[in-house]
């Protein structure tokens, strides 16, 4: 099964997308900001990122620029999770590199939808 890196500086919001994607049967990695996603990710290669943009220490924004510059991590699925929804920050998403954007809060047949369809 698929593992998957979720990254949010809200353990809450961490533990919902956890659960939902682990009863789904997917592996979980958690992270909770960009630089404890790199730390992490050094050792450990994930099949999707699922991270928030507003964080600590390093923003989901910058987070998918440092991950597509790594060959690893060049075409692996990243989706945005965030409470922000304007279309300026979903085109920064974008360039960037991200893959999707989902808009918090989310229900989790919505978030599994997304995962399925870009894993495929």
């Amino acid at each position: 099964m698929a593992k998957i890196m979720t990254v949010d500086d809200s353990a809450s919001v961490r533990q919902m997308v956890s659960l939902t994607m682990k009863g789904a049967g997917y592996d979980v990695v958690e992270a909770v900001d960009g630089k404890d996603a790199l730390a992490k990710l050094k050792g450990d290669k994930v099949d999707m990122v699922v991270t928030d943009l507003n964080m600590p220490n390093m923003d989901g924004i910058e987070l998918i620029r440092q991950l597509r510059a790594l060959a690893d991590y060049k075409f692996v699925p990243i989706i945005m999770l965030t409470t922000e929804s304007q279309a300026t920050r979903k085109q920064e998403g974008k360039d960037a590199g991200a893959t999707g954007w989902i808009v918090k809060p989310f229900k989790p047949a919505q978030l599994l939808g997304v995962i399925k369809k870009v894993l495929g």
